[in-house]
């Protein structure tokens, strides 16, 4: 399921001076680490008058975009979740995607993820994971780093030169003593992906974790998405490599060219 997050709203353009701009300011003070705050919380995080804060959640209240809980603080509520379902690229993508998602969760009993491009982030669209499965720090409508993930270095490795100038010239965030943080290593990985077909990165988001990922292609050959299965990193995900490149053969098959 894919739902809009409130770092991808804050990250659009509005104008603030607008009704809908300072709306989507509002939205924007919601994150995964405070998804409920009080009226004051969100005055002091938008930089917007308290009455009118009160007056803007009011009608986000109304229209279900938030809901206001018990202890008087205020959350997304299930319009936003609506809203953001009906986004083609994440519902289409996902709909041809989930069969074979779930055929390789059945394979493999581990993280299953459906990873595309969001600027110059990598946006998880789709996981699958069971209650056996190693501990992961992403979820189905949340980002992902694109230099440190197996999906998001797919996913550049195949972005055009722009993208991938930008990203390298980046300070490249360090999660684990693997993190690729040099622009020169960053290339290199991304030049072997493109070479093999695939990626493993072993300890590079979090500690306790290996990841492999697949590129998926759209009719046209563009790749549209990633495929990744992350594991605990005692296992070795060499021989899930062929089942994981199948499915993401099995899923380019069935995109549309757009």
């Amino acid at each position: 399921m894919f739902a809009l997050r409130s770092t991808e709203l804050s990250d659009l353009p509005t104008d603030d001076r607008s009704v809908l701009g300072r709306a989507f300011r509002i939205l924007g003070a919601f994150t995964c680490d405070r998804p409920s705050l009080t009226l004051s919380e969100v005055s002091r995080r938008t930089d917007i008058p308290l009455a009118t804060v009160h007056r803007l959640i009011n009608q986000l209240v109304d229209n279900a975009a938030l809901v206001r809980n018990s202890d008087g603080t205020y959350e997304f509520g299930v319009r936003m979740w609506e809203m953001g379902a009906l986004a083609p690229r994440a519902h289409g993508l996902r709909q041809v995607a989930l069969p074979f998602l779930e055929d390789l969760y059945e394979a493999t009993h581990q993280n299953v993820q459906l990873v595309v491009r969001e600027g110059l982030h990598a946006l998880c669209i789709e996981r699958i994971a069971g209650h056996r499965s190693v501990s992961v720090v992403s979820r189905a409508g949340g980002r992902l780093p694109l230099h440190a993930s197996s999906g998001g270095l797919v996913v550049l490795a195949h972005s055009g030169s722009t993208v991938i100038d930008r990203v390298a010239d980046m300070e490249l965030k360090q999660f684990t003593a693997d993190t690729i943080v040099s622009r020169a290593t960053l290339l290199h990985t991304l030049d072997m992906i493109r070479r093999d077909g695939h990626v493993v990165c072993r300890e590079h988001l979090s500690m306790g974790s290996v990841s492999v990922a697949a590129p998926i292609r759209s009719a046209n050959g563009q790749v549209a998405a990633a495929i990744s299965v992350i594991l605990d990193k005692r296992t070795d995900p060499t021989p899930l490599i062929p089942a994981l490149r199948a499915a993401a053969n099995g899923i380019s098959r069935r995109l549309p060219r757009s």
